[in-house]
């Protein structure tokens, strides 16, 4: 198991968002966190990549437990996430986007930016190399030199993609990847993530399009009010009675895509 969590719990004030929430990330599967709106999807996600620290409760990395360690560290060690909201420098171009995210991965410091070190030269050229590869393998090249504020959604959230590849992951975390984009731009999407997958990624995944998680999820984990109310397979999901009965009584698919 890729990513383990044992009775994740994570408290602001007097409001549970994530209670007791027991979740096992298969590495090499698409997993996709379900539910309502205010389930506590984000949250879960922020627990694991380490922005937020749980209340109580555990997480396992390759069986390493990373509980109490800060964001930077845990993506150090392969967890890479997007962002509901595609969190881009608007200003800088594609290309730079990506190259500050495989900084993540440089070890030159102060002294070999001062100096211009043979490893600042080499790591810049290394840098280089790496953003043009994920570019290629999300289908941006060639946008590669326009300003992110200029491309459209759907390019954006490509581009959130390959800064999350840049940091050479082992699992990326997409929190609502094809929110805002429309059907044919959706589809597009899903099949970025299949290719991840194939390269040798794992992917965990929140989105509120049932009919593209039905149809991309080996494993699906609904949660509701912040506790884990169901977990399995698309179809164990859809004849799910506690799913149905939280997407209002049956209006699960109407009320997913309305949120």
């Amino acid at each position: 198991m890729l990513i383990q969590t044992t009775g994740l719990t994570k408290a602001f004030g007097g409001l549970t968002a994530v209670d007791e929430v027991d979740v096992e990330i298969e590495k090499g599967k698409i997993t996709a966190i379900i539910g309502p709106n205010g389930a506590g999807k984000s949250t879960l996600f922020n627990l694991i990549s380490g922005f937020h620290p749980p209340t109580t409760g555990e997480i396992l990395y390759k069986g390493e437990d990373i509980t109490k360690k800060k964001a930077h560290h845990i993506a150090r060690l392969g967890v890479a996430r997007t962002f509901q909201t595609t969190n881009l420098f608007e200003a800088a171009t594609v290309f730079d986007n990506v190259l500050i995210g495989h900084r993540l991965r440089t070890k030159s410091g102060l002294f070999d930016a001062i100096f211009h070190t043979k490893r600042l030269k080499k790591e810049e050229q290394a840098c280089r190399d790496k953003a043009y590869e994920v570019l290629e393998f999300v289908g941006l090249t060639d946008q590669a030199r326009r300003l992110v504020s200029d491309i459209s959604q759907e390019a954006k959230k490509r581009c959130a993609f390959a800064v999350a590849l840049a940091t050479d992951p082992d699992i990326v975390f997409l929190d609502e990847p094809a929110a805002g984009v429309n059907p044919e731009e959706t589809d597009g999407l899903v099949e970025l993530i299949r290719k991840m997958v194939d390269n040798g990624l794992t992917v965990c995944l929140i989105e509120h399009k049932m009919q593209m998680i039905m149809g991309l999820a080996d494993h699906i984990v609904v949660l509701n009010y912040g506790k884990k109310i169901a977990e399995g397979t698309p179809e164990e999901i859809k004849q799910n009675e506690d799913v149905i009965q939280a997407y209002l009584g049956g209006g699960g698919e109407s009320h997913a895509h309305a949120e």
